[in-house]
């Protein structure tokens, strides 16, 4: 039996992933997943807080041991007009105001001007980001590291049709070091459940290891915007250290 992540279950470790689109009724829905190799990666929850998920530590002196600034950031937010969300302290930009007219890539390009790649070598992770708006639809921006050290651009306006969804990472998937980033177009994926709770429990299934094989899951999660559009937003979240399995 399929489970339309099969891509997702493909990739040995993603880093952190993005995925936007529609569940089979046509309700917008952003899903959001976090890998983690080294001990302090590892030592994080998500959790919902006011309007949005965040990242939070379950150890504090562990997860110390890496580079906070980069491990605790707000995942997503809720806000009147869409879901914004990213792998960085850069979401809070994410769910800027649009100019009238503007389509979410634009309002990306934008909104994240001043924003660099991870300066965490020597991957120099990509900052990925995404948004759901209520006015110009859906976007990916992913800031990567060029040759040359500059900071490389991409944007990505998305269709958004009922079961389906587009997914981006920040790592293309082997487990090697240094981790080889993204380097493509958003990859399309299936959204099989209409609820936040069956959307989030297959991305996290999804993510389970081959056996034999180390399990680098932290947690998933998946938003789903309400009848009233954006007005209230669903969530739901699966925490690996809250699972017996």
């Amino acid at each position: 039996m399929t489970t339309g992540f099969e891509r997702i279950a493909a990739m040995e470790y993603p880093g952190r992933l993005i995925v936007l689109g529609r569940t089979p009724s046509g309700r917008p829905a952003a899903l959001y997943a976090v890998t983690g190799r080294s001990p302090s990666s590892q030592a994080r929850a998500l959790v919902r807080q006011g309007s949005g998920i965040w990242t939070k530590p379950t150890d504090e002196d562990v997860l110390k041991t890496g580079n906070p600034e980069l491990l605790v950031y707000p995942a997503a937010l809720f806000f009147a007009g869409g879901i914004a969300v990213s792998n960085g302290r850069q979401t809070e930009d994410c769910a800027g105001r649009a100019v009238p007219g503007e389509t979410s890539g634009e309002f990306l390009v934008r909104a994240l001007s001043g924003w660099e790649y991870e300066p965490d070598a020597p991957i120099y992770t990509p900052r990925i980001s995404g948004c759901l708006r209520a006015e110009g639809g859906a976007a990916f921006h992913i800031v990567r590291r060029a040759e040359d050290g500059a900071a490389s651009r991409f944007v990505y306006d998305l269709p958004l049709d009922p079961g389906r969804g587009r997914m981006i990472a920040t790592y293309a998937g082997p487990n090697r070091t240094p981790l080889p980033t993204w380097d493509g177009p958003p990859t399309e994926v299936e959204l099989r459940a209409d609820d936040p709770e069956g959307l989030a429990g297959a991305l996290y299934d999804a993510l389970a290891p081959v056996p034999g094989s180390a399990d680098f899951r932290v947690a998933a999660a998946a938003a789903v915007a309400g009848d009233d559009g954006y007005g209230s937003v669903a969530a739901a979240i699966v925490n690996r250290h809250e699972r017996k399995d």
